[in-house]
């Protein structure tokens, strides 16, 4: 049995390699994507947690503020709690690098003490000058950030406000991971370089042996809500606070992209389905003959299983490999973030995990199996006196062309479509796809039936008394309305790779058009300057302020100023803008979306959150809600919900004068500048540069902004614009593998017809028709069913996993591209596979060679 088995299998192979190279590639395509991802996703994450927990060292327990600092009055209070034995302070910020976009993240610490909880982050003297740890001008730096910093004799340029500030590079820190850009110096220094004196970002906590952390931990942070309220945050360093911090910063995004990834193996599973049905269709006698010489239906069952088995390991088996050299690859040339900027600042390494492994193994083999399953209970329940029939191919198609399973389908995903998310992931959005995929394959017999025998009897009443019409056509009309079966499993292939095609360009389309106009609306002022493109050391001071609103031609100044604050222990912090809004009108400055409350006299200030706000925090328009600011938690009322795009964790804004009026700051970050009618921008700018501080201020134009935003968005969406070319390369190569399928099965029908006097270019000519037809049907149908997935993915899918909406744009020129390129590929491969098929004569071709 198994050499009847390995003879059968072998002898397929050979008779039709290029069917089973495609969908052994289709296979390993879609598993060397998804594992390639998985692999830099998995690199990146435990490379950046590592970065992260090296920073905190041997900790117990880390008490941060809400603000990014804090007073470091509260440090003896701390220092001298029982349990205690070392108290680490520490002050973290990013300082601004004059002519650079990225900041330096900078860890001012007491050498002494952090000797004793954060080794790492004590630097090694060059010259072996001890003395250095401690000096005022000294700065220890990673071997990352001196690569990247290119100190000149031995020094580093900082901004502080708009003015400089020079730092000796005393040292290195050897204990820093591989591109990880920090520089660490003696605390007292930082507070009073950059203008911080007391204050400090967080303290670590080492405790005596026997005390119990959580104990501690829930005993701290009682005592600092009840004399602090809403000031501080107590956590276990690498706790699941933490942890869940750092892996909501890029779960979306990490998880959507293995989507992507896994479309390609999703294709491949109907590439499968297609290619097996088409084979078992074209083998239905001989596997009847089987039947008759004695194989019962289990053998016959278990091997079309197995042929379905050999292509899912092979395949998987080249997308595990492939797959591990794509991450290597990648992580070399593109970086972690694979050019979204979650993961900047690590250098990991690529690592293989068996688990991983083998989860993506059996996800291929699966995918195989239940491509070939239906084909191959189909063989093994067929009656033997039935099959062995000449013409009942489509009869064996009628269990395939029920239309309730298929209906109940697509009923199902309009059910799951409107499902919440899932851990704020739209798992049930993703499963709602996938149902409509399945079900629109499926209805695609029946669907074929209906547009062709309608076509059909539209041909034939029209020709009726037309003896000189076109035979041709009547006879590709007439094959494709009575075999409605094999012309829908032949469409299969190609309605998922042209449909999810088509819904990943709309998306990409509606998110970069959605993009564009928010920056339009967004960026109303002709001129907007800024202190650094990067970190928060730089700033505008009132005199600096005053002279920049002075400049001639300047109508209005509109200054920014931005911090962080932390309102959930498990959430990365939300932004707070703090600029001139007007409270009547928010939405001259901001891109509203609902409706607005005009605060009350008397009430609360207002604010006005993002998108994210409302899904993270449950916020909503007219709530009372409280952020801490100046030490303390201050309520504001939420008068409206804006749309942002640059901040998924949150984004708060606020008038600027309520901002200072709380705080007591009076430094901007940025301006923007609305000219007087008449004035040319040129002119103002020109004004600019003769400030004395002009040298430290950055200064654009609006369409400046919009163009580097959008190359900015083109690299993040580089690997969806690559996943997309390759669902359209999967698509190609299955139309082609798919006709050329069915092409190469029909030569004893091709060979009767050229006996009853149809010529050999009248049966090219029917092929050609015959695959432009089912590829245009597939095409439309394909076109429908993105464009009804493309509305799941803009309305549910990135709604649930970036909180943020955008409107629907539909990519005309490339759509019309594909189309015309798959329609070209369909009548091409059809006419190369019927010269194939034509070539061995008439008579071979009807000869039964049993």
């Amino acid at each position: 049995m198994r050499r009847l088995s390995r003879w059968l299998l072998l002898g397929e192979w050979r008779a039709h390699p290029v069917r089973a190279l495609v969908a052994i590639a289709a296979i390993a395509v879609g598993i060397s994507l998804g594992f390639a991802i998985h692999l830099i996703n998995a690199a990146a994450f435990n490379e950046f947690s590592a970065a992260v927990k090296s920073l905190s060292g041997m900790a117990d327990i880390q008490v941060r503020g809400t603000e990014p600092f804090f007073d470091e009055a509260i440090y003896p209070v701390l220092a001298q709690q029982d349990g205690v034995t070392v108290a680490s302070p520490v002050l973290e910020f990013d300082a601004s690098v004059p002519g650079q976009r990225t900041a330096l993240k900078i860890i001012g610490t007491d050498a002494f003490r952090a000797s004793f909880i954060s080794p790492d982050l004590v630097g090694t003297p060059d010259q072996g000058n001890i003395n250095d740890t401690l000096a005022d001008d000294a700065l220890f730096l990673s071997a990352a950030a001196r690569q990247w910093l290119q100190a000149q004799a031995g020094t580093v340029t900082l901004q502080v406000g708009t003015g400089q500030v020079k730092l000796r590079v005393a040292g290195s820190l050897p204990a820093a991971r591989a591109g990880q850009r920090i520089a660490v110096m003696d605390i007292g220094a930082a507070q009073w370089r950059f203008e911080k004196l007391g204050q400090l970002s967080r303290i670590d906590l080492k405790l005596r042996d026997g005390v119990n952390r959580d104990a501690f931990k829930a005993r701290l942070e009682q005592q600092l809500q009840a004399k602090y309220p809403g000031r501080f945050r107590v956590n276990q360093p690498n706790d699941e606070e933490q942890n869940s911090r750092n892996e909501g910063m890029s779960r979306a995004y990490r998880v959507n992209l293995t989507v992507l990834a896994l479309v390609a193996l999703f294709t491949g599973a109907f590439l499968v389905f297609s290619t097996q049905a088409l084979s078992v269709i074209r083998r239905r006698s001989q596997f009847a003959l089987l039947r008759v010489l004695g194989l019962d239906r289990k053998h016959l069952l278990r091997q079309i299983l197995v042929e379905g088995l050999c292509l899912g390991i092979a395949g998987s088996a080249i997308g595990i490999a492939a797959g591990y050299g794509m991450a290597a690859a990648a992580l070399h040339f593109m970086g972690a973030d694979l050019g979204a900027g979650f993961f900047s600042g690590v250098r990991p390494q690529v690592q293989f995990t068996p688990v991983a492994a083998a989860i993506y193994f059996v996800l291929g083999v699966a995918v195989a199996l239940l491509g070939c399953a239906a084909p191959a209970l189909d063989a093994a329940r067929a009656k033997p006196a039935i099959a062995l029939k000449s013409g009942t191919e489509e009869a064996a198609m009628a269990r395939l062309s029920r239309a309730w399973p298929s209906l109940a389908c697509m009923a199902l995903a309009a059910l799951l479509s409107q499902a919440p998310p899932v851990f704020e992931l739209p798992l049930f959005g993703y499963l709602s796809i996938a149902l409509l995929l399945i079900g629109a394959i499926g209805l695609m017999p029946r669907l074929a039936a209906i547009v062709f025998r309608f076509a059909h009897h539209r041909w034939s009443a029209a020709t009726a008394n037309k003896p000189r019409a076109s035979a041709v056509l009547t006879l590709t009309l007439s094959r494709l309305a009575n075999a409605s079966g094999q012309a829908g499993i032949a469409l299969g292939g190609v309605l998922s790779s042209f449909s999810l095609m088509v819904a990943m360009a709309i998306m990409v389309a509606s998110f970069r058009v959605s993009l564009d106009d928010w920056l339009l609306h967004v960026l109303p002022a002709d001129i907007y300057i800024s202190t650094a493109s990067g970190g928060a050391t730089a700033g505008l001071k009132p005199q600096e302020q005053a002279a920049i609103a002075a400049l001639p031609g300047v109508e209005h100044a509109d200054f920014l100023a931005t911090r962080s604050i932390a309102l959930a222990p498990g959430r990365p912090p939300v932004t707070l803008m703090a600029r001139t809004v007007d409270a009547a009108n928010p939405g001259r400055t901001l891109a509203i979306v609902g409706d607005t409350q005009t605060p009350a006299p008397g009430g609360p200030p207002p604010v006005w959150v993002s998108e994210a706000m409302v899904d993270l925090y449950g916020m909503k328009v007219g709530q009372r809600i409280e952020l801490p600011l100046a030490g303390a938690p201050h309520a504001f009322t939420v008068a409206g919900v804006w749309r942002d795009y640059a901040r998924p964790t949150g984004t708060i804004q606020m008038r600027l004068s309520d901002y200072r009026a709380i705080t007591g700051e009076q430094e901007a970050s940025g301006v923007s500048l609305t000219l007087k009618p008449g004035s040319r921008a040129e002119d103002t700018l020109q004004a600019l540069k003769q400030l004395p501080f002009a040298a430290a201020l950055d200064a654009s134009e609006p369409s400046q902004i919009r163009a580097m935003s959008m190359k900015i968005f083109d690299r993040s969406f580089a690997i969806t614009y690559l996943l997309e070319a390759i669902a359209i390369v999967i698509g190609l190569f299955g139309v082609a593998a798919t006709f050329s399928a069915q092409t190469l099965a029909r030569a004893k029908e091709f060979g009767m017809l050229r006996h009853v006097g149809v010529t050999r270019r009248q049966v090219l000519a029917i092929l050609a028709i015959e695959g432009g037809s089912l590829t245009a049907l597939g095409i439309a149908t394909g076109f429908v069913l993105g464009w009804v997935i493309s509305l799941i993915l803009v309305f549910v899918v990135n709604p649930q996993s970036f909180h943020w909406t955008m409107q629907l744009h539909m990519p005309w020129p490339l759509l019309t591209t594909v189309a015309g390129l798959l329609l070209g590929a369909a009548a091409l491969t059809a006419l190369l596979a019927g010269r194939q098929a034509l070539s061995g004569g008439p008579i071979r071709a009807v000869r039964e060679d049993w």
